[in-house]
């Protein structure tokens, strides 16, 4: 994907209740890597690299994640330039028999994306 600064995704009705049923106002969220590379990661190892990815749930913006992700949902939702690399064009974010998916135009990129808080 581009390094734009804005990046789209498409977050169907049923992803868009399970991710804002955990979001309290004035909160924002992560689109971030879950493979062991940053602070927010709770799994680790290299057989996880790019293609393990979660919604972060944080009081207030981090300062690493400075790419904006316009969203259907109404998320203040960023993403950085770090997971960047992993995003393809047409990222689209479903639920389906209580899973939730992130794919782009190339596929599915993670078929079991979790929605985390993180509290410092």
């Amino acid at each position: 994907m581009s390094n734009s600064e804005t990046v789209k995704v498409n977050i169907k009705p049923e992803a868009a209740d399970k991710i804002k049923g955990q979001v309290k106002e004035g909160q924002v969220v992560l689109l971030s890597l879950n493979d062991g590379s940053n602070k927010y990661s709770d799994v680790g190892g290299t057989c996880t690299v790019g293609s393990s990815f979660q919604f972060v749930i944080l009081d207030q913006k981090d300062p690493d994640f400075t790419i904006e992700v316009e969203n259907n949902a109404g998320l203040d939702l960023y993403t950085s330039p770090a997971e960047m690399q992993y995003l393809g064009n047409d990222l689209v974010v479903d639920e389906k028999n209580a899973a939730m998916s992130l794919a782009d135009d190339g596929g599915v990129i993670d078929g079991a994306v979790t929605v985390n808080e993180y509290n410092k």
